[in-house]
């Protein structure tokens, strides 16, 4: 406490004050000078006192707070009593829980994209590695013509699945970094349901599905058409490749006071309860998932409508279908 200039400063001034009224007293009042003398030692005695606690609990924040700097977020310096003392403890005491709020963001954060990173690797190793040994059982001259051209159109097939894994990534990403711009324009709903189907049109004749499309032809809400396209397309494909042959797929819409709501029901295979939690999660595949799942296009399709102030919900039972269902609300002031 004595190494710090205020104190030494004060401690001068006081002795000289001091030393100055004992010595006038002397001459004035005699016998009051002893009196002086002894209250304003005992005085400086509680000054001293008081401002050495002061200075320990000061030495204790800073001790406190190199704990912080060094990562140690659990002490805990909160103070109920009055004081400026107190309040300021309690102020170190919500910046460091922000700090640990913080901290633990960014090591959520690193541990996402270290497994991201690793699921990225493994889907794009996947088509790689099946594309390589094609490759080299073509340099088999010797290689019949109509293996040649199977393994060429597998080839090319793998290509479309790795060029459409890199795309959905890198929107994935933007979305992520809010590097998107979602535009704010009139949508029909009856057009959006319309482009979003148009080419999977064929993928349900060949499963020989039937896709029904019913609603209000004037429902429409304020969006962004090309996003919310690819978001409602990721979802039909999905019904569409977990229908049985034969199956049905229909698309209901409709406009209400609060929201606009569009639902893909199928009366395919559904989903486990175990499975539901996950659903929308990023390269999660169900046991029912085909093999050449990736699990991109319902996590993304989330993404797209919930960057939108939309949500999207799903009703599913294992045998007996599933409901997606996405809502768009209207701005109400």
């Amino acid at each position: 406490m004595l190494r710090n200039r205020e104190i030494k400063i004060f401690c001068l001034i006081v002795i000289l004050l001091v030393a100055g009224g004992t010595i006038a007293c002397l001459f004035l009042y005699p016998d009051a000078a002893w009196l002086l003398l002894v209250l304003s030692f005992l005085i400086i005695f509680c000054f001293l006192l008081f401002t050495f606690r002061r200075y320990r609990e000061i030495r204790r924040l800073s001790a406190y707070l190199r704990q912080i700097a060094k990562g140690d977020f659990q002490l805990d310096v909160r103070d109920n009593t009055e004081g400026e003392l107190s309040i300021l403890k309690n102020e170190i005491y919500k910046v460091t829980v922000t700090l640990y709020e913080q901290a633990e963001a960014l090591k959520k954060d690193k541990r996402f994209l270290s497994d991201v990173l690793s699921d990225i690797s493994h889907q794009i190793k996947t088509p790689l590695t099946s594309m390589t040994v094609m490759a080299d059982l073509l340099m088999d001259k010797s290689l019949p013509l109509e293996k040649r051209m199977e393994f060429t159109k597998n080839v090319r097939q793998q290509l479309d699945r790795l060029q459409w894994l890199v795309s959905s990534l890198l929107k994935l990403s933007k979305m992520d970094a809010d590097a998107v711009t979602f535009k704010k324009e009139p949508i029909s709903v009856k057009e959006l349901v319309r482009r979003s189907v148009s080419h999977l049109l064929i993928l349900a004749d060949l499963k020989d599905q039937k896709l029904t499309i019913t609603g209000d032809e004037n429902a429409g809400f304020t969006g962004d058409f090309q996003w919310t396209c690819e978001a409602l397309a990721n979802i039909v494909k999905n019904s569409i490749e977990h229908t049985p042959r034969g199956g049905e797929i229909t698309i209901r819409y409709e406009e209400t006071p609060l929201f606009t709501s569009v639902s893909v029901e199928d009366n395919g295979e559904g989903i486990s309860k175990e499975d539901l939690p996950r659903l929308f999660e990023r390269f999660f595949k169900s046991s029912r998932s085909t093999k050449d799942s990736v699990g991109i296009g319902l996590a993304m399709a989330k993404a797209i409508v919930e960057k939108q102030g939309g949500t999207i919900e799903v009703r599913s039972e294992a045998g007996k279908g599933s409901c997606f269902t996405l809502r768009f609300y209207k701005n109400i002031i």
